[in-house]
């Protein structure tokens, strides 16, 4: 085996629940032997007037504090890793402003081709049922064709998937309230995309 294979997962979240996802697919990864999960938030982006209003919310702020053991996400986190698992909440059908903005800035990789070859996968949150879960999904994984990555998601062979979940990555619904943390299959469902991941780029790595 060539090395120790390496999974970035990279999410925003506000309420936690993203975050909770983030770490059942990282503890997924950690189930396959030599593989070790990197989880990173990215910078938060919204204006500092927004976030004052924000801060007054008790939910958000144990999220916030729940969250300080994970540190900020650079472009250079990209690099020395397998693998990129990108987590997000459902804004409007697509991914969050912030997670965008993170993966707009990787032009200068995509202009190398440095996460070419990469393992790719995605999961999110919603408010509802009907929140815009897979459209979501799916538009998170088209930078990572764009970049060449190999995109993996999630399959029928447990059928699991009938519950909880989609073919295209985990998911969870959280409320219009967001205080519906992900359940139980959600949380089997998202360790299932992180070991299936794991076990895809360790194979790549040899």
């Amino acid at each position: 085996m060539a090395g120790e294979t390496k999974i970035l997962v990279v999410f925003y979240s506000l309420y936690g629940n993203t975050a909770k996802l983030a770490r059942a697919v990282g503890a997924g990864v950690t189930e396959i032997p030599g593989c070790t999960a990197i989880l990173k938030r990215v910078p938060e982006t919204m204006p500092r007037e927004t976030l004052q209003q924000l801060e007054k919310s008790a939910a958000y702020q144990k999220a916030q504090e729940e969250m300080k053991d994970i540190s900020i996400a650079t472009l250079e986190d990209l690099q020395d890793v397998d693998g990129v698992i990108f987590g997000s909440p459902s804004h409007f059908g697509n991914a969050a402003a912030q997670l965008k903005q993170f993966i707009d800035a990787t032009v200068p990789l995509w202009g190398k081709g440095q996460l070419a070859g990469k393992v790719g996968g995605v999961f999110c949150t919603s408010g509802s049922i009907h929140g815009g879960n897979e459209a979501t999904l799916i538009s998170m994984l088209l930078p990572l064709l764009h970049h060449g990555m190999i995109i993996v998601g999630r399959t029928y062979e447990d059928f699991s998937l009938v519950n909880a979940g989609t073919p295209y990555g985990a998911s969870a619904t959280s409320g219009p309230n967001h205080d519906q943390p992900p359940t139980d299959q959600d949380q089997v469902i998202a360790r299932s995309l992180g070991k299936r991941i794991a076990t895809v780029a360790q194979k790549l790595k040899g």
